[in-house]
């Protein structure tokens, strides 16, 4: 049964209007990027008949797509909250990067420190959606296109002096690794070095997180698989592993936060000499498509501390954030003023 849309819950209460003055500021702040970009590419078509040759549907293909995903969806999301975005990153000189930047280049995001690289693959996750006319396609088949490798060593130093020059004029700098050799703890390490002004330093990993220690980073926005992973354990319903679990990555990462996404159960805040905070889930908490949802949160939890929000405010707008895009199909994107909307309209309620 699903849970009608609620107010966030009294234990954890932040003056709503408050966190409405902090989105209004996120228009304008410089916000950089070192982020793995994928392309999301789907593949429409309607189911005609079972194969003769094996037991599997035939597809008369209807359409085709490509959207940004990983740090490609980071941008794009950064982009639709407002903030001036610049990624540095690179892609291959195939269709799937070509197009990733022309979409950007339609939004009117920085391209300038985008490298196209030849012989490189644009990491490609390709899925087949099936359906019936006027149904909603399901998905049955993903491919995913990933290069051999980091791209090579000169792509790599341009991509270090475009990164270190955009870092001298950043309210903040985001980090995305998928693991396809862009974003590294090598390369955030060089670009944090001898910062002469604090900025927020945010990191979603995929795979390594425990690698970025003495990094830099000042804050980080793990889901809970990934903490589990990191802990070999699991979590589950236990709320004092997972306290456990949250409370050392934080210390040994030396994070000022840490923000961990769990779903249907909301998020655990971490910081420094606090107890740790649980949100509940903004919404409902049965989610029509999760996709990219760690994008979202990441880039609303970036722009509230660039913005002078506490951790805690940053949190909450980060959580609402995510609640609104996972109600969304496929990977998208929640816009500045939509969540200054929902901030409004649960500021409205809770005064009512």
């Amino acid at each position: 049964m699903k849970r009608s849309r609620k107010q966030l819950q009294p234990s954890t209460a932040v003056d709503l209007m408050a966190l409405a003055e902090i989105v209004e500021r996120f228009t304008g702040k410089h916000v950089v990027v070192l982020g793995d970009f994928v392309a999301d590419e789907f593949q429409f078509g309607d189911i005609t008949r079972v194969s003769r040759e094996a037991p599997v549907l035939i597809l008369k293909h209807r359409a085709s797509q490509i959207v940004p995903g990983g740090g490609a969806n980071a941008v794009n999301n950064f982009s639709s909250l407002g903030a001036k975005v610049t990624p540095v990153t690179a892609v291959g000189d195939d269709v799937a990067g070509r197009r990733l930047l022309e979409i950007f280049k339609e939004k009117r995001v920085d391209t300038s420190a985008i490298l196209r690289v030849k012989g490189w693959i644009t990491p490609t996750k390709t899925r087949f959606l099936a359906g019936w006319a006027h149904t909603v396609g399901q998905q049955v088949l993903r491919v995913d296109y990933e290069p051999v490798g980091p791209p090579p060593e000169a792509a790599r130093m341009w991509l270090r002096r475009k990164l270190a020059t955009e870092m001298t004029r950043a309210d903040a700098m985001a980090i995305s690794d998928y693991g396809f050799g862009i974003a590294t703890p090598e390369e955030v390490r060089r670009a944090t070095r001898g910062q002469r002004r604090e900025i927020p330093v945010t990191l979603d990993s995929r795979y390594r997180l425990a690698d970025y220690k003495k990094a830099g980073i000042t804050a980080a926005t793990p889901n809970e698989a990934e903490l589990e992973t990191l802990h070999q354990t699991v979590i589950g319903k236990n709320v004092a592993e997972l306290e456990r679990c949250g409370e050392a990555t934080r210390e040994e990462l030396k994070l000022h936060s840490l923000l961990v996404t769990r779903g249907r159960d909301g998020m655990a805040l971490y910081q420094a000499q606090h107890k740790v905070v649980h949100i509940a889930v903004y919404g409902s908490d049965q989610a029509v498509d999760v996709t990219g949802a760690g994008d979202t949160v990441l880039a609303a939890y970036t722009l509230a501390l660039a913005s002078g929000a506490s951790p805690i405010e940053a949190a909450h707008i980060a959580n609402i954030a995510g609640g609104l895009v996972v109600m969304k199909r496929g990977t998208a994107t929640v816009l500045q003023q939509e969540l200054l909307d929902a901030i409004r309209t649960s500021a409205s309620g809770a005064s009512a």
